[in-house]
């Protein structure tokens, strides 16, 4: 818990006034990688800064790496959804990795790097990753110079960190793409809303113009006192978002920065959260996860998948869907009336005739819009049905404890 007494503009690993770090309900299987903030006291208020300001938020628990070396974007061009190849420094992509049977193992960013001076430490090193090191012939070890050049950020949610880990170590061969876990080094923040353009060109002496003109995920470095920093347009909630890469030890710096910018209220993860579910925006361990294909969770209408790159894990099932056939369920919108409470993560949705056509994932409550949620639900369900949610209290024949949700598109209306 942080401390009460602190000044309101403090980074979040060490201060605001009444934050909140307790359980949040769409909290993954696994505990994200470092403490992050839920609320700051005021969730109705912060979610209000997307709308009438910006909100800043903490991210913390993304788990961040480094790829590095000659073939560094060939090889991740083989473990993930998107096109890397093509990326040039200062672009970026949304993609996923997924298993040989084409489901979700992660979701993450690219970024194309000028260089890797954003991650200070040691340089990855081939002999730390590689079971036998390059041999320079006469039986001596050779311990390459990665070029600081052609380096790939990777920035993957915590929930995903063990499945992303576990591919990069089966499939990523270090005589062709150096890599190290820079989570240490590295941390992220980002600033969603109607003024968060604004508010990071103030923070740090910006033209509006430049931060305009980047792409999604496009990205530019900005040298400060206290080091570099990336920042990067992010198009995650449907609204303008920027956030900002950081070496740890300037982090604080950077933070506080933007948190003094006009019109910004530091938050956190529910009023994101609530956002993120309006802007339909799947989260890995709650709403996909390494049973669904990429396009149940509507991976494709969210830019994360080329289907003229190369050959990638997977491939075969995502090309197999999009060319010759579709898939059996999507991630919809549900939206239900709020008096009752949150609806049940994990309950069952039933059609009118009592069939079982798909389940709760992430829920919410929306300050404009109401209870709200995204559900995993059979492609046969029209859009603006009425589905039955059975949730563990309800008798066998629906009799009480039963619930209703609308079925609509995502994203929900802005």
């Amino acid at each position: 818990m942080t401390s009460p007494s602190s000044p309101a503009d403090a980074p979040p690993a060490t201060a605001a006034p009444g934050a909140q770090q307790s359980a949040q309900p769409n909290a993954p299987q696994q505990a994200p990688r470092r403490p992050v903030v839920l609320d700051y006291g005021d969730p109705a208020t912060e979610y209000a800064a997307l709308r009438t300001g910006a909100l800043l938020v903490d991210h913390g628990d993304r788990d961040l790496w480094i790829f590095q070396g000659a073939q560094a974007r060939e090889t991740l061009a083989g473990l993930v959804t998107n096109d890397v190849v093509a990326l040039t420094p200062g672009h970026g992509a949304y993609a996923a990795a997924l298993t040989p049977k084409g489901r979700i193992v992660a979701d993450l960013r690219l970024l194309a790097l000028a260089d890797a001076t954003i991650a200070p430490g040691p340089a990855p090193s081939v002999r730390a990753r590689a079971a036998t090191a390059p041999s320079a012939g006469d039986g001596t070890t050779v311990e390459p110079t990665w070029p600081t050049a052609a380096a790939v950020l990777v920035d993957v949610p915590g929930s995903a960190a063990e499945g992303w880990d576990g591919v990069v170590r089966k499939f990523v061969n270090p005589r062709l793409a150096a890599y190290r876990r820079v989570t240490e080094h590295v941390r992220l923040f980002a600033v969603y809303g109607v003024r968060a353009r604004d508010a990071v060109a103030e923070a740090f002496a910006l033209p509006p113009s430049a931060l305009a003109t980047l792409a999604p995920y496009g990205h530019a470095t900005v040298e400060t006192g206290d080091g570099p920093l990336i920042v990067v347009r992010l198009p995650d909630l449907g609204l303008d978002g920027f956030g900002v890469y950081a070496p740890t030890a300037a982090f604080d710096a950077a933070w506080a920065r933007v948190a003094r910018a006009s019109s910004v209220v530091p938050g956190g993860l529910r009023a994101y959260d609530v956002a993120r579910i309006e802007a339909g925006r799947p989260a890995w361990g709650v709403d996909v996860d390494d049973t669904t294909i990429p396009q149940e969770a509507n991976l494709d209408e969210l830019h994360a998948i080329s289907y003229t790159k190369g050959c990638y894990t997977g491939q075969e099932v995502v090309a197999r869907v999009h060319f010759r056939g579709h898939v059996n369920r999507h991630l919809r919108g549900l939206a239900y009336p709020p008096d009752d409470g949150l609806l049940p993560t994990g309950a069952r949705l039933l059609d009118a005739d009592g069939r079982d056509v798909g389940d709760v994932r992430s829920v919410a409550v929306s300050p404009r819009i109401g209870g709200i949620a995204l559900g995993m639900v059979r492609r046969e369900v029209a859009l603006g049905a009425t589905l039955v949610v059975r949730t563990a209290d309800a008798s066998s024949d629906g009799a009480s404890g039963d619930r209703f949700v609308t079925v609509g598109p995502l994203p929900f209306p802005l």
